[in-house]
């Protein structure tokens, strides 16, 4: 154990010089009297136990004191613990919010189970720095590189469609990512980026934005979302809407080229399980280095002295204002 503030000890004097007052006037009998014709009625009524009880209140206060003091000096104990740290990667999750991702083929729909999964990621990668981007018909950041996984759950629940004009600008949204990283000074920096469709506008091509990513070393995986053949979709008609099934159309062989040229792998989520099987295969292939180090765990004690000298406190008022003026 150790202290904080090891100088206010030095207060400690105060009840020490309180009781050694004390206990001076008890010996000397420099204390108010008064001179009567005998003391018996006083000697009838005098115990052993009551004499005891008259000098309680003054110890009582003197060790509250001599309590409060210690605990105002903030002891603290100290053990030494090891902890496994990582050598964080920086990650952006790259996702599509054209309308088609409000198709049913996954439940409730490909965006909210995409959310649900890149949430489970989130959460599970606590040393990584993280980005969220977006993008339909243009890209836009929803969250900056950060350790706060709060913060990042937050805006990924957030995200939606119809923020932004509708289309596929795949090309804008990893050119998009690869701005958020380009800088970072981690090992190790990843893009993982889905989509349900394919390119369709934007001014950057697929193909430009993966040679960007090569050139600054920045890995990307790339998902493509939607079950084989057709999936139920929501379609707004005069009779308001309906689930209608439409054809699945993802330009799988644009996503191959861009994982294939930035040393990333190409994966298609036809269900909510198969993406959530994906998301934990990238997390096992994009590992952290660990290292063990040593830091040591401060615990404060001031608490429990500071709770027994107001105890002590509050016994002393019992004995001073309620059973000393009872005694005989």
């Amino acid at each position: 154990m150790f202290f904080e503030y090891p100088y206010l000890l030095w207060l400690e004097i105060l009840p020490a010089a309180l009781l050694a007052l004390y206990v001076f006037r008890e010996w000397t009998g420099r204390v108010p009297h008064m001179r009567v014709s005998t003391i018996i009625p006083w000697k009838k009524g005098s115990t052993l136990a009551t004499e005891i009880l008259c000098h309680l209140p003054m110890a009582l206060l003197t060790a509250s004191m001599a309590l409060l003091i210690f605990a105002t000096a903030r002891p603290r104990s100290s053990s030494t613990l090891e902890t496994v740290q990582a050598e964080g990667i920086d990650i952006v999750l790259t996702m599509d919010v054209s309308t088609s991702m409000l198709a049913r083929d996954f439940t409730p729909d490909r965006l909210n189970a995409a959310k649900d999964i890149a949430i489970e990621f989130i959460a599970g990668r606590p040393t990584d720095r993280m980005a969220i981007v977006v993008f339909a018909g243009e890209s836009y950041t929803q969250c900056p590189l950060t350790t706060d996984r709060a913060s990042l759950i937050n805006l990924m629940k957030e995200v939606q469609t119809d923020l932004i004009e509708d289309g596929t600008a795949i090309g804008d949204g990893l050119a998009t990512a690869v701005a958020r990283i380009k800088d970072s000074e981690a090992k190790s920096r990843v893009v993982i980026l889905m989509t349900d469709g394919v390119n369709n506008c934007g001014s950057i091509t697929p193909q430009t934005a993966a040679q960007i990513a090569k050139e600054f070393g920045i890995r990307v995986y790339t998902i493509g979302v939607g079950a084989n053949g057709t999936a139920p979709y929501p379609v707004m008609t005069p009779w308001g809407p309906r689930v209608q099934d439409v054809e699945v159309k993802i330009d799988e062989d644009v996503l191959k080229d861009i994982a294939s040229q930035t040393g990333g792998r190409y994966f298609r989520a036809t269900d909510k399980t198969k993406l959530a099987e994906i998301y934990a295969e990238i997390g096992k292939m994009e590992t952290s280095r660990i290292s063990v180090d040593s830091f040591p765990v401060y615990q404060e004690l001031f608490e429990k002295y500071a709770r027994a000298a107001l105890i002590l406190m509050l016994l002393f008022f019992v004995f001073e204002i309620v059973l000393i003026r009872r005694l005989p």
